[in-house]
């Protein structure tokens, strides 16, 4: 990944081994890595037996979960937060392992619509809740620093699954507890 990032500055018209690049190549690579390793994390390597037998029934939601990714068109960052509640359905999840698959679904190159989904799926599929709700708030740096230059752009996105899919109930108390 270093020679790439070396001849991508190269590319670029720049001399990769000027004193101020000399270390770019490396440390970009090593940025990279870190960026993208969500494909080196498995679920069950991020969840680690944290879910537990509990009688609790009502919703839990975890609220302004920071996230950063890279748009697979680009390779530019969106950055936003989410939104991840859902119904205990006799096993609650430990609370950091909510951020921790965010970050694992984030940490991919990625569009913000299927992230939204990994993200609501996969939470479905480990705790068995009756619904998972699921909203990303995100700017994105491909249509803010290049094409349309849109600065004040947001896009949101939304998954909802069982109870929070059917009941209009559950999903407007997830809008007032989320202030949506």
């Amino acid at each position: 990944m270093e020679k790439a990032f070396a001849d991508i500055i190269d590319k670029i018209g720049e001399d990769p081994t000027r004193d101020g690049l000399l270390d770019t190549p490396k440390r970009a690579a090593k940025a990279f890595e870190f960026l993208t390793e969500g494909y080196r994390l498995s679920i069950d390597q991020v969840v680690n037996d944290a879910l537990f037998e509990s009688d609790a029934n009502e919703m839990v939601v975890v609220s302004d979960i920071e996230l950063y990714s890279l748009c697979e068109h680009h390779l530019l960052p969106f950055i936003g937060k989410c939104h991840v509640a859902y119904i205990p359905n006799g096993k609650v999840l430990g609370l950091s392992k909510v951020a921790r698959i965010v970050d694992l679904y984030a940490r991919r190159l990625q569009i913000q619509e299927g992230l939204t989904t990994q993200i609501a799926n996969t939470v479905q599929k480990v705790t068995g809740a009756e619904g998972v709700a699921v909203i990303i708030e995100a700017r994105h740096m491909c249509m803010m620093m290049r094409g349309v230059e849109k600065q004040n752009s947001v896009m949101r996105t939304s998954a909802m699954l069982g109870v929070f899919k059917d009941n209009q109930a559950t999903r407007a108390e997830f809008l007032a507890l989320i202030g949506k």
